[in-house]
């Protein structure tokens, strides 16, 4: 009786541990079981957590979640928690985070085609470009072209709005007015070009260090829009914002490759219909916080004021036979300007 109870104990304990190894087993591989572990996705942000930015990934987060009954999750880390902008491109690419939110200009650091979408007169507008930024058959080709050296897919972009620039001592209204002046760029080669053609001093500075260097006078003023002025306060250390619109900006979603590549068919459906919806609600946040954002500013003691535009497209017009220099690089210039025809 005895050696009976022991057999049975023994078999019991044996079919369990082979239903936990088949549980197991499929891991995140593509193609895998639904039953592999749940995965929380680490996603970072250099924004605010009232910034249109995280209010959409966040959605996203909690409705992939729901579409995967929990198998993939993610976690937004916002006010540069995880590091610059900078750090991103590197950690994704290690897997020590899944996803992040990077702008253009990262990206020309590992392959010019991105310098494209920081150009001037690229866009007409934010709804042109939020077209071409989901348009597989435009930017198809260079979203997935880190892939293979980067570990890195780009999942998609975000606009950034039209970008224009503020100070500190008064208004500019004509490029001749940003003579001498100490300009935040990003670190990138077309914006320090950008700002050295509207007669400025480029200084290439981390997002995060923006507001105390216009607080204390290491630089003069910065180039941004109208939401990341208002929720990052810069409007209290750099109250005139002068409308120059020299571009309309954009942010890319990042992933892991080998992230991406370990989402079975049906949860990589999930992700792809999520972003779709986070993108199509961050674009209309966009919209109505941009207006909410200046109405914001003004009252806390911000000047707007229009500019010359003429006078600073004559300017910035140069700046597309600089840097479109390669086949590749002309050919998605074509290729979008020809959507907006």
């Amino acid at each position: 009786m005895r050696n009976s109870t022991r057999l049975a104990l023994i078999t019991t304990t044996a079919i369990a541990a082979l239903t936990l190894a088949a549980c197991g087993s499929g891991g995140n591989t593509p193609g895998a079981s639904n039953d592999a572990q749940p995965r929380t996705m680490k996603l970072a942000l250099n924004q605010t957590e009232d910034h249109p930015s995280f209010i959409a990934l966040e959605a996203f987060g909690e409705q992939l979640s729901e579409a995967t009954d929990g198998r993939w999750g993610i976690q937004v880390y916002p006010n540069s928690t995880l590091g610059d902008q900078n750090e991103y491109l590197q950690s994704v690419s290690d897997g020590v985070i899944d996803l992040a939110i990077v702008s253009a200009p990262q990206l020309e650091n590992l392959s010019k085609d991105f310098t494209i979408f920081s150009l001037p007169t690229v866009f007409d507008s934010i709804d042109h470009q939020m077209s071409v930024l989901s348009d597989g058959a435009v930017v198809g080709d260079v979203y997935a072209s880190l892939e293979d050296s980067n570990s890195i897919t780009v999942v998609g972009g975000l606009t950034q709005g039209e970008r224009s620039i503020y100070t500190k001592g008064g208004s500019v209204r004509t490029p001749a007015d940003l003579a001498g002046k100490k300009i935040r760029v990003q670190e990138s080669p077309v914006f320090i070009g950008m700002i050295e053609a509207l007669s400025g001093s480029p200084t290439p500075m981390a997002y995060a260090e923006v507001y105390t260097g216009l607080q204390s006078g290491v630089i003069d003023g910065a180039e941004n829009n109208e939401i990341s002025y208002f929720t990052q306060k810069h409007f209290e250390v750099a109250p005139y914002f002068s409308n120059t619109r020299h571009l309309v900006g954009a942010d890319f979603l990042i992933i892991n490759t080998d992230t991406l590549a370990a989402m079975t068919a049906e949860d990589r459906a999930a992700f792809d219909a999520g972003w779709t919806a986070a993108w199509q609600q961050h674009t209309e946040l966009w919209k109505t916080q941009t207006t909410a954002a200046i109405a914001e500013a003004t009252a806390g003691g911000a000047t707007f004021t229009e500019v010359d535009t003429a006078a600073f497209t004559a300017a910035l017009a140069p700046l597309l036979d600089t840097f479109i220099t390669t086949d590749s690089q002309k050919t998605l210039f074509d290729a979008i300007r020809a959507t907006a025809e």
